[in-house]
């Protein structure tokens, strides 16, 4: 009761401190905590796993196994509580009424934007369309710090990921198939407009979508159900390959349903450095349980809207004071637009799935720009849907409002370094449809920004952390997830970029922890009593 109490009123930051710090008598006790199961997450977790620390994921979604039944995600054309985060409404495509359920997928409507989360063990893999791209060398410095060598990425932590995502191109024979005349079209508009263009790596289960085409697996990916996840199993999600390996060593745990509401500093004689409180959830996301874990070691992978909303919200109530003023800036929203294109020749465009190919523009004469094929499952014939991806101004910036005790996002979309990016993509979509105008097909494109599922920034490298994820002004406190990169991927996905991020932040801290104590014992969470 004190605890809500305390909340609702909005205490100053001092009694919030001293409340959290030291009234906690009964913390679970771990060596380390990661804060979220996405790309940073998972790759935290199986590292820290091999190293034999013993490891709690804290997840706020739900696990999501694949059923015999191949049923376990809701559709768009049966949409239902699966879908979506605790909302009464769908956030795809027309709303629609549903029952409130902790679903893979979230909207968060900020000032200016509105930014899609996933929610679920396996974070965004859960909702993503595969993508597994690296970004060159000439775009990879335009938002990532030249510390970091695209040199030692491109030869050890790319390769690395790669190994266990074990992306491929879609291969020629269902390429082929009607389902992806889409793409087939895409790529010969650009060739034909003189842009360059290939087909992407897709961490997907190509003999599962030839499945799909067969009819001994539900049809998923070839109708265009990508964003709720892909019921016949062919999505390589996180939770099917890194984090059952973090799992299978016996020193990683996952927490489903476990929400975390603050970080504070824990006692400096208790021989843990962090508090982390959290809510226990059941699937309505009814409140069941408050818990308190205490870590020496805490990886924050919420994602660039979680973890920057929790440090934020950390630092403004004063529970880690230490953290820099960089905290909650340089964020950005991967230059995303859709792109609406009309007037097309026949291209089955709400089918075949995920996005498999790309037209890279890095010489637009604007800015850099890409454009994916993105399947839409109900645009009518005659169109072809398409993500522009670029490079923005990293001018995002988090704040705590006091008044709600939440953390909001501000994007000024008017200003106008970003809307240059919005104009570069307009300049690629008018080449294409000039050299693909005849007598039959006059197509034409609306490029829409102002919705994204790569938020990137808010703890930013060399920043608010040091070029390996190390939390400026907190030993032991580390950044694994997309917060870290300023705003773009350099024309790409970010998962890729982000994952092998992860991977090197990861090998830095294997080789630099003070205490080298971590011998064969499975994961025993303690009470301290």
């Amino acid at each position: 009761m004190l605890q809500a109490t305390m909340f609702s009123i909005g205490l100053a930051a001092p009694l919030y401190y001293s409340y959290y710090t030291y009234a906690n008598a009964s913390d679970e006790l771990v060596d380390a905590i990661v804060i979220g199961s996405g790309f940073g997450g998972a790759v935290a977790a199986l590292r820290l796993g091999e190293a034999g620390i013993e490891t709690i994921v804290l997840e706020r979604g739900l696990a999501w196994p694949i059923t015999s039944a191949q049923d376990t995600f809701a559709t768009y054309r049966k949409p239902d509580g699966r879908s979506t985060w605790l909302s009464p409404k769908t956030i795809m495509f027309e709303p629609v009424p549903i029952d409130i359920y902790t679903g893979v997928l979230e909207r968060k409507d900020e000032y200016g934007i509105s930014v899609l989360c996933g929610a679920g063990v396996g974070g965004g893999s859960l909702v993503y369309n595969g993508v597994t791209y690296q970004p060159p060398h000439k775009l990879f410095y335009q938002s990532l710090p030249r510390a970091i060598s695209y040199e030692e990425m491109d030869k050890i932590y790319y390769p690395r990921v790669r190994a266990i995502l074990q992306p491929s191109v879609i291969p020629e024979d269902i390429l082929a198939s009607s389902f992806y005349q889409s793409p087939r079209v895409f790529m010969e508009q650009a060739s034909r407009a003189g842009l360059p263009n290939h087909l992407l790596d897709i961490a997907l289960d190509w003999d599962i979508v030839r499945q799909e085409i067969n009819g001994t697996k539900v049809a998923s990916t070839i109708i265009g159900e990508i964003w709720y996840g892909i019921n016949s199993g062919s999505k390589k999600s996180l939770d099917q390959n890194y984090l059952p390996r973090a799992e299978a060593t016996g020193y990683v745990k996952i927490l489903p349903l476990h929400i975390v509401t603050l970080i504070t500093e824990a006692p400096s004689n208790s021989g843990y450095r962090f508090r982390v409180l959290s809510n226990q959830i059941n699937d309505s996301g009814e409140v069941i349980r408050r818990k308190s874990f205490a870590c020496r070691y805490l990886f924050m992978a919420a994602g660039s809207m979680g973890t920057s909303a929790l440090l934020v919200k950390s630092k403004a109530l004063g529970t880690l004071p230490r953290l820099n003023s960089n905290i909650g800036l340089f964020w950005g929203d991967n230059g995303d637009a859709s792109g609406n294109r009309t007037g097309m020749p026949p291209n089955n465009p709400g089918e075949g799935g995920p996005a498999v190919a790309v037209i890279e523009h890095y010489d637009n004469p604007i800015s850099p720009t890409a454009l994916v094929t993105t399947p839409i499952w109900n645009a009518p014939e005659g169109t072809l849907p398409s993500l522009s991806m670029g490079i923005p101004p990293a001018v995002g910036k988090f704040s705590y409002e006091a008044a709600t005790d939440s953390v909001r996002l501000f994007w000024p979309s008017e200003f106008l370094e970003v809307q240059k990016v919005k104009q570069a993509a307009e300049f690629t979509y008018s080449l294409l449809d000039r050299a693909n105008t005849t007598s039959s097909s006059q197509p034409t494109t609306m490029v829409t920004p102002g919705l994204t599922a790569h938020p990137l920034g808010g703890a930013v490298l060399g920043k608010a952390c040091d070029f390996y994820g190390r939390v400026l002004g907190y030993r032991g406190l580390y950044v694994v997830d997309g917060a870290l990169i300023a705003g773009s991927a350099g024309c790409t996905n970010p998962s890729f970029t982000i994952a092998a991020l992860a991977e090197r932040c990861m090998d830095k801290f294997l080789t630099e922890i003070p205490e080298r104590r971590f011998q064969n014992t499975p994961i025993q969470v303690k009470r301290n009593l």
